[in-house]
C-alpha cells in the first residue's frame, strides 16, 4: 500500500496562504472573501497571507503556479487553503515543478476543481484535506455549521481518529453573492436521510483515501496527469462526488464503469460518496427534483459498481464535497468503513 508523509500541523497564530489556483472570485466578490478571512482569523486564529493572484481573475497560468509554489516553499507558511474552485486546473499542473511541493509538504485545502492539486499532491506521498474553501465553508452566509467547523478545526490542528457523523440538515441551495446583504441571511436547510449503505457480505473495510469530484477525475484520466499506478490503489477507499454543474447520473456511473474495466473496482477497499448537489443558479430545482436526482445518481453508482464487483462496500449521501455542512476528506489519510456498526471514521 503507497505510504504517505506525516505533516506538521499548524497552531493558533501561525501564518497560511491564501491562494486561488483556480477561480479568483475574490477579485469579483471582496466581501464575501473579507468575511471568509475574518473567520479564518476569528474562529480559528490563523494569520491569512494573500499571493498577488489571490484576487487577479483572470491570472494566467504561470502567475498562479508561482503563487502555489511560493506557498509550499516558504517555511513560514504552515498550511494553504485555497479561496475556491473553478473549472480551468487542469492547465495549471503542467507549470508545477513536483519536486518542490515533495520537498516542502504541508497541510493543503480546497475542494472541486482542487482535485487536481490534492491528486498531484497523492502521486507524490503527500497528504492534504479535501474540503474547506476560504469563500465557501468559511464564508458561509450568516454563520458557518457547526458540523463544518469541528471537522476544519480537527484538520487543521489535530492529529488521529474522528468518528465522522451525518448531518440533521443540509442544504446545497446558494444565495447571490451579487447582494452583499445575502451574507446576512440564513440558507434555507432541509432534512437529511442519513447515510445509504450498501455492502451485501457485511464485511468491513479500511484503506487510504484517494478520489476527488467526479468531473475533474474524468479529466484527470482523459488528459493522463499524474494517474495513480494500478498498484498504488490496492485497498484504496475511493471518496467522490459531484459538482454544482450536477452531470447526468450516467455520467458518474460511467466514471466507475471505466474504473471497474480498469480493474481498480477490484483494487479498491470501499466507495465513500457526497451527497450530490441537486440545485445551481441555473438550475434552480425544486425538493422533489433534489431528491429524485440524488436518487437517481446513487441508483447509477450502485448498478456501476454491481457489475464489477459483487460485495465491495459503498456508502453514500455522506457530509463532503459540494454540500454544506461539510466533513474535510483527508486524502491520503485513513478510512474505516464498519457496515455492522453503522460507523465511519477518519484518520487526520
Amino acid at each position: 500500500m503507497k505510504s504517505f508523509v506525516s505533516l506538521a500541523k499548524p497552531a493558533p497564530g501561525d501564518r497560511v496562504a491564501v491562494v486561488s489556483p483556480s477561480a479568483a472570485l475574490p477579485g469579483l466578490f471582496p466581501h464575501v472573501h473579507e468575511l471568509g478571512l475574518a473567520r479564518l482569523r476569528g474562529v480559528f486564529g490563523l494569520e491569512p497571507v494573500e499571493y498577488p493572484t489571490t484576487r487577479q481573475f483572470g491570472a494566467s497560468y504561470e502567475a498562479r503556479a508561482r503563487d502555489l509554489t511560493a506557498a509550499f516553499a516558504d517555511p513560514g507558511v504552515k498550511a494553504v487553503l485555497c479561496s475556491i474552485g473553478g473549472e480551468d486546473q487542469i492547465g495549471l499542473i503542467r507549470h508545477l515543478d513536483p519536486a518542490v511541493f515533495a520537498a516542502n509538504p504541508k497541510p493543503f485545502f480546497g475542494y472541486s476543481d482542487n482535485t487536481h492539486l490534492h491528486n498531484l499532491l497523492w502521486r507524490l506521498g503527500v497528504p492534504s484535506f479535501y474540503g474547506a474553501s476560504t469563500m465557501v465553508q468559511l464564508g458561509m452566509p450568516s454563520g458557518m455549521h457547526d458540523l463544518t467547523v469541528a471537522s476544519l478545526r480537527t484538520a487543521l490542528f489535530a492529529s488521529g481518529d474522528y468518528e465522522v457523523r451525518a448531518a440533521a440538515q443540509f442544504t446545497d441551495v446558494e444565495l447571490d453573492w451579487a447582494d452583499p446583504s445575502n451574507l446576512e441571511r440564513d440558507r434555507p436547510m432541509e432534512p437529511n436521510q442519513g447515510w445509504f449503505w450498501d455492502a451485501p457480505d457485511g464485511i468491513g473495510a479500511e484503506g487510504v483515501l484517494w478520489g476527488g469530484c467526479a468531473e475533474v477525475l474524468m479529466g484527470i484520466l482523459m488528459a493522463g496527469q499524474h494517474i495513480p499506478a494500478d498498484s498504488d490503489l490496492d485497498g484504496v477507499v475511493l471518496y467522490l462526488e459531484t459538482s454544482e454543474v450536477l452531470p447526468d447520473p450516467f455520467l458518474v456511473g460511467y466514471l466507475l464503469t471505466a474504473m471497474g474495466e480498469r480493474g481498480w473496482l477490484d483494487r479498491f477497499a470501499a466507495v465513500l460518496v457526497g451527497r450530490p448537489k441537486a440545485w445551481a443558479f441555473d438550475k434552480p430545482n425544486e425538493p422533489e427534483t433534489r431528491a429524485a436526482y440524488r436518487k437517481a445518481q446513487r441508483e447509477a453508482i450502485i448498478n456501476a459498481v454491481r457489475r464489477h464487483h459483487p460485495a465491495l462496500p459503498v456508502v453514500q449521501n455522506l457530509d463532503f464535497g459540494h454540500t454544506d455542512p461539510q466533513i474535510v476528506v483527508p486524502s491520503g489519510g485513513w478510512a474505516t468503513v464498519d457496515p455492522g456498526a453503522g460507523s465511519i471514521r477518519f484518520t487526520y
